[in-house]
């Protein structure tokens, strides 16, 4: 009996590690393809969390999408509540479903895997620091179609696999 309760709740905790993938997805509409979603003018909002969950950046995006047969251009124009401004210019293949992407403030490539309604990126963020410098964060980016104009996107950010924070914007299509 104890041995039964012991492989049990093994089992449980087992079952709580296994890590969620894009395949997941897979049954999922509205079908998500970067191409036909970020093509034209797609406004988003969104908010940076720290760790413990307390909201310390919050923005609006302003995005203009052009694509190119299977090389898309995604110029993203974030403005934050402080007033700040950033831009950020990515430039995506697709090849199949998966994808890969570049932008000045990425490290190497990002590389997502779309399946269903969902894609899942990662990639090395050079992220600005508020002391000038920069520091190397790994981001692990999801996003969800929810219906043909509504897009979520959460992303967990870390450094040595210590999580940092969380960002969360969406996206609505014009």
């Amino acid at each position: 009996m104890i041995r039964k309760a012991i492989a049990g709740i093994a089992a449980l905790v087992l079952a709580g590690c296994a890590t969620v993938a894009p395949q997941d997805y897979a049954r999922e509409k509205p079908v998500l393809d970067l191409r036909q979603y970020f093509s034209g003018q797609v406004d988003a909002w969104g908010i940076v969390q720290d760790r413990s969950g307390r909201v310390i950046k919050r923005m609006t995006v302003e995005m203009t999408c052009t694509w190119n047969g299977d090389v898309g251009t995604l110029d993203e124009r974030f403005t934050y509540a402080d007033g700040t401004k950033e831009t950020r210019v990515w430039t995506i293949r697709k090849d199949g479903e998966r994808y890969t992407g570049t932008a000045a403030d990425v490290v190497g490539e990002a590389k997502g895997e779309a399946s269903g309604n969902a894609l899942r990126w990662k990639y090395v963020l050079d992220a600005k620091r508020e002391d000038g410098g920069t520091i190397h964060l790994d981001m692990d980016d999801w996003m969800w179609l929810v219906d043909e104009r509504t897009l979520v996107n959460k992303t967990s950010f870390s450094k040595f696999g210590i999580r940092f924070g969380e960002v969360t914007i969406f996206f609505r299509k014009r």
